[in-house]
């Protein structure tokens, strides 16, 4: 079934509670006929460690804001989280509740996992927005992956602010994504997290010395609309969403 701005697709999208990117960003992202309606995952702890797991915890509560919205693929917008839970783990989470919803469930940890693997990358780079901690277990995670972590670039947090990510500008990653220029051999660049704004940056820089720039934000937009559209992700149809970008001048 399909709604009035939804003629291609509607898809549902979970995102941190304080979380200031990911509607901009997937407003931007995803094309024409695909509309997104959000709902906030809460925890109030006061520990990022802790909310982040919390939001993985209660991913059937989340997803039961969206009632019976037809929704043809939810976007669970959150990569730190599954950082901390595992990839393993991660991967029976999503199984069970695209089960109960009966759509298939995006993660943003897996989307970028799908595109290390469309990309056969096996040596990249990170820009980090994350404190020192969430950083080294992103570095464990991506390593499932069968990838080989070349270089670490961390973006400042920006102090006496609402939130040390969210509060991010887009030239923080700029000039932390150009440190990476005279890095050799790398078969990608990820900008991490889920807050960090990184379009103007990828649009700016889609590629460093031939290696593919993206984020997780791209990675998530380009697998959930593959998912509304039940299409196999390739190295093809991932380029084209970062060297061809159709979503440019939305931004």
């Amino acid at each position: 079934m399909r709604v009035a701005y939804g003629n291609r697709g509607l898809v549902g999208v979970l995102t941190p509670q304080a979380n200031t990117t990911v509607e901009p960003e997937f407003a931007v992202l995803f094309p024409p006929g695909v509309a997104h309606i959000t709902a906030r995952m809460v925890s109030h702890s006061p520990d990022m460690h802790t909310r982040l797991v919390d939001y993985f915890s209660r991913l059937p509560d989340w997803a039961a804001q969206f009632a019976n919205a037809p929704i043809e693929a939810l976007a669970i917008a959150c990569t730190g989280a599954s950082y901390l839970v595992g990839a393993e783990h991660e991967q029976e989470l999503v199984e069970s509740l695209s089960e109960r919803i009966g759509v298939p469930v995006v993660t943003s940890g897996q989307a970028v996992g799908a595109a290390l693997q469309v990309l056969q990358a096996r040596r990249i780079a990170l820009v980090s927005p994350y404190p020192r901690a969430l950083t080294e277990a992103s570095v464990t995670y991506w390593e499932s992956y069968g990838v080989e972590i070349a270089r670490i670039v961390e973006v400042g947090a920006v102090a006496a602010s609402f939130h040390p990510i969210y509060a991010m500008a887009a030239d923080d990653a700029q000039t932390a994504l150009a440190t990476l220029e005279d890095e050799p051999n790398l078969d990608a660049v990820v900008m991490l997290g889920t807050g960090m704004p990184t379009l103007q940056p990828i649009l700016t820089t889609p590629e460093i010395a031939g290696a593919p720039v993206f984020s997780c934000m791209l990675a998530t937009a380009w697998r959930t609309v593959l998912a509304v559209d039940r299409l196999p992700p390739s190295r093809e149809n991932l380029v084209a969403w970062i060297n061809t970008p159709e979503w440019a001048p939305r931004l």
